[in-house]
């Protein structure tokens, strides 16, 4: 306590006469100038100055817009359409049977591997849009055989 008041009273003593200062100093000026929100001067190579404010001021230093739009369409190629992969085409049920190669001996644990494995080249999120349905179709005729190896595992 220092004189009769708490340290915590003391700070907000001092702050009110700041802030009451702050006032005083406010009035007799009659403005206040908060950040660069009241103006931008943007200096251009034809001469005049000009007075930007808001968004005005960033458009004043971009290229024209049309010129930007005219140089990227005429650079611009088409791109080359994407070419499916072999593995895509194989969509029968003997063909995706013999990529799995699943034999008598595989385990539950080894057929999970073998549907990891097939899943990571051939699911439709791996794929370009265009492929999706071969995809697809893949992945579910892999997902039919190896469940029907694992269930004819119980059945032994």
């Amino acid at each position: 306590m220092l004189f009769g008041q708490s340290v915590f009273q003391s700070v907000l003593t001092r702050l009110k006469q700041e802030h009451s200062e702050d006032e005083a100093e406010e009035a007799g000026t009659g403005f206040r100038i908060k950040g660069l929100g009241m103006g931008f001067v943007a200096p251009q190579d034809d001469g005049p100055v000009v007075t930007a404010t808001g968004t005005e001021a960033y458009f004043a230093f971009l290229p024209d817009v049309t010129e930007i739009a005219i140089e990227s369409l005429l650079t611009q190629e088409e791109p080359p359409a994407p070419v499916i992969p072999a593995h895509l085409l194989r969509l029968t049920t003997e063909e995706v049977a013999a990529e799995l190669d699943i034999t008598a001996a595989d385990t539950e644990a080894t057929l999970g591997e073998k549907r990891r494995h097939f899943a990571k080249a051939n699911h439709p999120d791996g794929v370009a849009p265009e492929f999706r349905e071969n995809a697809n179709t893949r992945m579910k005729t892999a997902n039919l055989l190896i469940d029907t190896a694992i269930k004819g595992l119980f059945w032994r």
